[in-house]
């Protein structure tokens, strides 16, 4: 059974419809998911012209109205947007019109008529500009989906990482780690694989100071303090998970099939080895979401500058899509689909 992706639009001035359009011309896309754009019809029409590609921009009112078959980009248009929306330009309407797409994607898949959530790029100023003031994506969907407690998760062909602080300062990202926090990841993760189809995921926890501690000799006794409880309860409930482990073998043991998913204790710690992997696979992951809403996203910006000249790569959303696909809820997409 093939899951249902609904990919948001982000952005019409920028390169959301140009990158949906090159990604929804490869056919292993079809192969993996049936995917249906949530937008604005017209400005998808706009790019594929730009493209110079045949793909037919077929505008339906519900996805049960869809045809997807390779050569169909199926729409939910939206109809918020002129036609003559001007390229790589901070616009109140687009801005305005990309939280629209994320707020019926919500709904969608609150109604479970989608599987998993894919965004192209918004641009933070055009969103405040158009009367939504919030960082980014991630806080759009906690906010439309009533969740506190979410994570970053990304993910590569060989890698899958999930955090426990991200954009915080390194001193401030230690003082927040305890053991609360950690068992909350512990079984984000465990919960999240488990839905995608993994029966036992195998977690590995990574230290915070070099060697996890060395039994003491690095550090202030942090991983005892803030991991090892929390890796303890978890595995008393029957959670695979494991650790801590130190961070410089730990990435190559995983990559090697040894563990399903790390728990990075910090940022760059989690980030590092995911593009090292390759920039143009990772994927952006929210998960945690209430209703077990999985949401993916490019790895790239509005990229304003080359928005409408047809040149942007459509690695990151291929990759996004293919992600979206792999952690949609097993159990939900075969319900959906009896």
């Amino acid at each position: 059974m093939k899951p249902i992706i609904g990919i948001t639009m982000g952005d019409g001035a920028g390169v959301g419809p140009e990158v949906i359009v090159k990604a929804l011309a490869h056919s292993s896309v079809y192969e993996m998911c049936d995917p249906v754009v949530i937008g604005d019809a017209k400005i998808l029409k706009r790019a594929a012209e730009l493209l110079q590609s045949s793909a037919e921009i077929r505008e339906i009112h519900n996805v049960t109205e869809g045809k997807f078959i390779h050569g169909v980009i199926n729409c939910i248009s939206l109809d918020l947007l002129p036609e003559n929306l001007p390229f790589g330009e901070v616009s109140p309407e687009a801005g305005s019109a990309a939280f629209k797409f994320i707020e019926k994607a919500i709904h969608l898949a609150k109604e479970k008529a989608i599987h998993a959530i894919c965004t192209a790029p918004l641009n933070k100023e055009a969103l405040h500009k158009g009367g939504y003031s919030y960082p980014g994506h991630t806080e759009i969907l906690a906010e439309l989906t009533d969740t506190k407690s979410y994570s970053m998760m990304l993910s590569s062909p060989k890698l899958k990482v999930i955090h426990l602080t991200t954009h915080v300062g390194l001193r401030k990202a230690i003082d927040l780690i305890n053991p609360e926090r950690t068992y909350t990841v512990v079984k984000l993760a465990h919960e999240t694989l488990q839905r995608a189809g993994y029966s036992d995921p195998k977690i590995a926890v990574c230290g915070i100071n070099p060697h996890a501690g060395e039994n003491g000799l690095f550090g202030e006794g942090e991983e005892e303090e803030k991991l090892v409880p929390a890796i303890e309860k978890a595995a008393n409930e029957g959670m695979n998970v494991t650790g801590p482990y130190p961070a410089d073998t730990l990435f190559f043991r995983a990559v090697r099939g040894d563990f399903d998913i790390v728990i990075a204790c910090y940022h760059d710690q989690g980030h590092v080895p995911i593009k090292v992997l390759g920039l143009e696979e990772g994927v952006n992951i929210t998960v945690g979401l209430n209703g077990g809403v999985i949401r993916t996203s490019v790895d790239h910006g509005t990229a304003f500058d080359i928005a409408g000249t047809g040149i942007v790569d459509e690695r990151s959303m291929l990759a996004a899509i293919a992600s979206a696909a792999e952690l949609a809820p097993k159990e939900a997409v075969n319900s959906i689909r009896k």
